[in-house]
C-alpha cells in the first residue's frame, strides 16, 4: 500500500488500472473456469507484475504462464512455484537457465519439435534438473505447433528421455474449430498407451467456446484481466470492463478538429482498430488516426466539440499487454485515489 494521493497528482502520459473493474474480471475469469470444471492458468505477460499474480492465485488459479525464462524468473523470485511456459525454448544459455528454474519449483514447457526437445533435455541432464514438457498442436492460426502424428512421436521421446515428464498437450488459441485436430492426437496417444494428463488450451477469445471442448482440463488467459479495444472490437467484453487507461494531456490545439496529445507509440503503441490507435472515453467519435514516438494526432471533427491545450483525455488501448511493457509503473485507482504503485517487474524481458 503507498500513501495515499489522487490520479491528478500524476504526470501524463500515465497508465490507470481501474481496481473493482480489475477484481470483476478475476472473479469473473475464474468463476467461467470453474463453473466448467477447468483448471485456470492466468498468462502473466498483460501485467508482468507479481502482486497481481499473487491476486489471481489466491483467486483460485492453479498456477501462472509466462512466455519467456527471463519473464518467469521474475515470478519464481517472487516466490510463485507452478509456473508453465508454453514456448519454444531454443539456445544452450536459455535452456541453462530453463534448468536452474526447473530446480526451483513445477515448472512447465513446451515443444512443437525434435530440436527444441533435445537441447531442453541435454540441459536439464547437465544441470541434473527435472521437468515437464508438454507438446504443442498446431492451431488454425498456423502459429507454431505440430501434427497429431508427430505430436506422439514427440509424445514417445520424452517419455523415453530422463529428466523429461510428459505432461499433455498444449493449444493457442484453443477454437472450437480445433477440437477435430485435438480428438485424433488424444486418439493416437491412447492407442499407444500415453496417459495425457493435461490438455491446455489458450485465448482470452477462445474462452468464449472452451464449453466446446469437453477434453480441455485447463485454460490459460491474459488480456482479460484489463481488457482492451481490441478484445471489444472480438467480441469478448464491452468497454465499460476494460480496467486500463492512458491519461494523457492535450499539448496542441492550433486547427479546428485536430489535436495532438503527449502520448505516441512509445506510450500507446502503435495497434489499431479500424485504422485508430485508442479509444477516447470522454469522446467516443474522435480518432486517433496517427502516432509519432511523443506525439498522439486526433481528428475530432465527428464530435460536437474538441478538448484545448491542458485538457486531460482517457485512451482505452488497442492491446493492454503491449502497453503494459512500455511503462515502469501502473497506478491502481479507486475512484480518483492512487490505491497502488506497481513498478512493471518483467518489462523488457522477453528473451
Amino acid at each position: 500500500m503507498v500513501a495515499m494521493r489522487t490520479v491528478h497528482d500524476l504526470e501524463t502520459p500515465s497508465i490507470l488500472i481501474d481496481l473493482d473493474l480489475m477484481e470483476r474480471n478475476i472473479a469473473a475469469m475464474q468463476k467461467r473456469c470453474d463453473d466448467l470444471g477447468i483448471q485456470f492458468r492466468p498468462h502473466i505477460k498483460t501485467h508482468k507484475i507479481p502482486d497481481i499474480a499473487r491476486r489471481q492465485l489466491e483467486a483460485g488459479a492453479v498456477g501462472i504462464a509466462c512466455q519467456k525464462v527471463s519473464e518467469a524468473e521474475v515470478f519464481a523470485d517472487a516466490g510463485i512455484k507452478d509456473i508453465q511456459i508454453p514456448y519454444n525454448i531454443v539456445g544452450a544459455a536459455k535452456t541453462r537457465r530453463l534448468a536452474q528454474l526447473a530446480k526451483r519449483g513445477d515448472v512447465t514447457v513446451t515443444v512443437d519439435n525434435q530440436a527444441v526437445l533435445d537441447g531442453i533435455a541435454t540441459a536439464m541432464q547437465d544441470a541434473g534438473a527435472t521437468i515437464s514438457v508438454m507438446v504443442e498442436l498446431v492451431s488454425l492460426n498456423k502459429r507454431t505447433g505440430t501434427t497429431p502424428e508427430e505430436a506422439l512421436a514427440l509424445a514417445k521421446r520424452i517419455i523415453k528421455v530422463d529428466n523429461l515428464r510428459f505432461a499433455g498437450l498444449m493449444i493457442y488459441p484453443s477454437d472450437a474449430a480445433i477440437r477435430p485436430r485435438l480428438q485424433k492426437t488424444l486418439k493416437l496417444l491412447k492407442d499407444s498407451e500415453i496417459e495425457v494428463a493435461t490438455v491446455s488450451g489458450g485465448g482470452s477469445g477462445a474462452i468464449l467456446e472452451s464449453h466446446l471442448i469437453p477434453e480441455l482440463t485447463e485454460m490459460r488467459v491474459g488480456t482479460y484481466i484489463f481488457w482492451d479495444w481490441g478484445s471489444v472490437a472480438g467480441g469478448m467484453t464491452t468497454f465499460e470492463e476494460c480496467a486500463m487507461r492512458i491519461r494523457a494531456t492535450v499539448v496542441s490545439a492550433n486547427e479546428p478538429n485536430r489535436v495532438i496529445l503527449d502520448g505516441g507509440s512509445k506510450s500507446i503503441h502503435s495497434e489499431t482498430v479500424d485504422g485508430c490507435f485508442g479509444y477516447i472515453t470522454e469522446y467516443p467519435d474522435a480518432r486517433i488516426y496517427k502516432v509519432n514516438e511523443e506525439h498522439g494526432y486526433v481528428d475530432f471533427s465527428a464530435c460536437d466539440h474538441q478538448p484545448q491545450v491542458g485538457d486531460i483525455l482517457h485512451i482505452i488501448p488497442v492491446h493492454t499487454c503491449v502497453v503494459t511493457n512500455l511503462h515502469n509503473q501502473l497506478y491502481g485507482l479507486r475512484g480518483d485515489w492512487i490505491e497502488e504503485v506497481w513498478d512493471v517487474a518483467a518489462r523488457g524481458l522477453v528473451w
